[in-house]
């Protein structure tokens, strides 16, 4: 096995790849790592002002990204979405299942319909794109489908009931795809991330006017055997070898990307 070989493992050149919400945060910083091996990116978000302002953003890092507005949550939309980019982009060789969102309310004091919005957005989406993209996958024989878990895949938190189930669905879905059509060389596996130092958790990070850290930052940075919150670029790595052919026999894993949370226990009290 020479280093050339190694290379073309991890090359992603002449591969469409499809970010589900990626005008910002972390489906964004994944874009951009599949760009930087080659890979050329289509992907959505619900609004056409969410979608201009990636497409300026994607420019900016001398990405010629393609954009479409989409609700993932709409079968309808999805499929005609797929179509448009099997038209004017190429078939989907790459998905990441991205876009999600998150409502921390008591569990007792969350309507039905907070939950089902949240199970809509963050399990049924997964399901209908990946549904619209493997036909295709199957036609060209080989496909690599991503679905950006958590660990509340794994782990249960006040406040979170809907998305931890949301989440933990995705991983049994995950596990399902790649039983279902392992066969026809797609791979479908999880990304987890752990705490990533974004713009959204910038507030829980900010000292306090005493000097000391948030407490939410106090505890990420306890739980965590790394002592630091995750950058969205530790997510690059991970994000390009599930979506190579360095992944070929990696199939119904989730790579939980969180440094070391989900393997430590927690510091003895002093």
């Amino acid at each position: 096995m020479n280093k050339d070989y190694l290379t073309s493992q991890f090359s992603l050149e002449g591969k469409v790849a499809l970010v589900t919400g990626a005008s910002y945060g972390i489906g964004f910083a994944i874009a951009k790592s599949l760009a930087a091996v080659g890979a050329t990116i289509v992907f959505n978000d619900i609004k056409q002002e969410l979608v201009d302002k990636g497409i300026a953003a994607y420019k900016e890092e001398g990405i010629s990204a393609h954009g479409y507005v989409c609700d993932v949550t709409d079968e309808e939309a999805v499929n005609a979405m797929v179509a448009q980019i099997e038209k004017e982009v190429g078939v989907i060789d790459i998905l990441f299942n991205n876009a999600g969102i998150i409502k921390r309310i008591p569990m007792c004091d969350m309507s039905a319909a907070d939950f089902r919005q949240v199970i809509d957005v963050d399990l049924n989406a997964p399901f209908i794109v990946a549904k619209a993209v493997i036909p295709s996958m199957i036609k060209k024989g080989h496909g690599k489908i991503v679905n950006i878990c958590s660990m509340m895949s794994e782990l249960g938190r006040e406040t979170v009931s809907a998305y931890a189930a949301a989440k933990g669905g995705l991983k049994m879905l995950t596990k399902n795809i790649a039983s279902e059509y392992g066969e026809f060389n797609i791979q479908c596996n999880g990304i987890g991330p752990g705490y990533i130092a974004t713009p959204q958790t910038a507030p829980l990070r900010e000292v306090q006017a005493d000097g000391s850290r948030h407490p939410f930052d106090q505890f990420i940075i306890a739980k965590t055997p790394a002592g630091r919150w995750g950058e969205a670029e530790d997510l690059a790595g991970p994000a390009v070898f599930l979506s190579s052919d360095a992944s070929n026999f990696v199939n119904g894993h989730i790579l939980y990307v969180d440094g070391g949370i989900l393997a430590y226990i927690g510091k003895q009290p002093q």
